[in-house]
Order: C-alpha cells, then structure tokens, then sequence
C-alpha cells in the first residue's frame, strides 16, 4: 500500500541530470525500516534519536543535503544539494505515525510504502519501496545507516544508468544490498518471484538482474567504509551520538 504526497516531476522519468528539486533526475530515495530491530531493545530503532535526530531523519538529511556535516561526505551531506529527487519510506504500519512525525518538514515530497505483509525481510520491503518509487531508479538504504555518503549514493546512480542495479562490494565480502541503486520495475519483480519461490535473501534477487559491481578500489575513491555502518545497539547509537557531538570522521 503507497500513499504519497504530490511530487514535481513526471513518472518513471529515465533522463539523467537535476531536476527542479536539485535531486538526481529519476532517483528516488528509498529508506527501509519495516524490520523489528531486536537487538536494539523496545524502542523502534528507526526513530531513535541519534544526537537529537530521529535515526531515519538522519538518513533522509544527508540524501537531501541538510545533515550536519560529518564525514564521509560532510561537504555533500550538508551542501543543500539533494541526490534524490523524492523519497519513499517503506514501514509497518503501526511505525507510520512516529516516522512521519520524525520527517515532518523534510524538503523533499515524500511517499510511503506500507507493508500490507508485515515482518517479510528486508527483500520485501525493499519491493514495495521500488513500487512506491516515483523515479526509474532506486536509492535503497537501510534506516540504520546515518553515515550513509551521499557522493556514493551519486555515483552508484551514475553507473546503474543503463543496467538493473549497482551494488558496492569491498574487497570480494557481501555485497552491500540495502545501500545500492536499483532499476525499480526490474528489482520489485526479481523480488517477488524470489519470495513466491521461498526465498528471502535480497542477493537471491540480485541474481535476477543485469547490474554492475563497484568494487573497493572504486568505491575507496569517493568515500570510505564507513557509509555503511549500520547501529544495530544501543551501544553502536551511543558510539554514533559521540561522533556526531564531536562533529568527528
């Protein structure tokens, strides 16, 4: 289920470039945050505050521009630059009120997909984000990732241009699925024959598309290892809040 509010643009638009919002023409950020986050305690994670931020704020800040400049990417993070034309927020539906609480006033239109099925994995939640999605690509990342690297999230959109996908992969370890670009259509399909099939790893979809790999030396080359860092505890909350209080990299 898609609600959304009015977005400029028309679309499934597949031109390159800025559009009259400042984002990526025919990107749109997708935060995923529909899973219960166990190992975080009761409070739902995706609205915890990190240094007086909700955690998903964070994330959609730096997507847009508005962050406070920390590193990796500190200029672009909190240039005023967005790098996605729109966002789309895939959650339960009891998460809804809080996280549209926590995004009030966000400079972007944003939509969100609501999971009809909750608790299906974050490959669900990422099919419903792509089919929420207003532009031909999807910026996918995890609502545990503040330090996500805008400048990334860039280039990533700049080599999928053409292809299904664009996933990072340092060094021969996993793939780094949900902070990726994705051709919406494509993925939200590959993702439904995988979990008619039973199955529930996003790499098992992957598998179904025509996508590149940024490797470390290309991904070393804009940004570092940090973009993905994801806060699972409390303890990794308290760790981030320090960084961010000492405007540290």
């Amino acid at each position: 289920m898609v609600s959304e509010e009015p977005a400029a643009g028309d679309r499934r638009s597949s031109t390159g470039g800025q559009d009259s919002t400042g984002g990526a023409e025919g990107l749109t950020g997708a935060i995923v945050a529909g899973g219960r986050s166990t190992r975080f305690g009761e409070v739902d994670k995706a609205v915890a505050p990190l240094a007086g931020t909700p955690m998903i704020r964070r994330v959609a800040d730096r997507l847009a521009g508005v962050d406070d400049p920390i590193d990796p990417g500190s200029d672009r993070a909190s240039g005023g630059e967005a790098v996605v034309r729109d966002l789309v927020i895939n959650c339960r539906a009891d998460q809804r009120p809080t996280i549209e609480e926590a995004m009030d006033g966000y400079p972007l239109a944003v939509r969100y997909a609501v999971d009809e099925e909750p608790d299906q994995g974050p490959m669900a939640g990422i099919r419903n984000a792509c089919r929420g999605a207003s532009g031909e690509y999807v910026a996918v990342v995890a609502c545990d990732m503040p330090f996500v690297d805008p400048t990334l999230i860039e280039r990533l959109h700049e080599r999928a241009i053409g292809h299904e996908g664009s996933v990072p992969r340092i060094d021969d370890r996993w793939f780094q699925t949900t902070q990726a670009v994705y051709r919406a259509d494509p993925m939200a399909a590959a993702c439904d024959r995988m979990l008619a099939a039973g199955k529930r790893k996003i790499v098992e979809a992957l598998s179904e598309l025509e996508y590149v790999v940024l490797d470390g030396e290309e991904i070393r080359a804009v940004t570092s290892e940090r973009t993905f860092e994801n806060l699972n505890t409390r303890e990794d909350l308290a760790s981030a809040r320090e960084r961010i209080d000492g405007n540290g990299a």
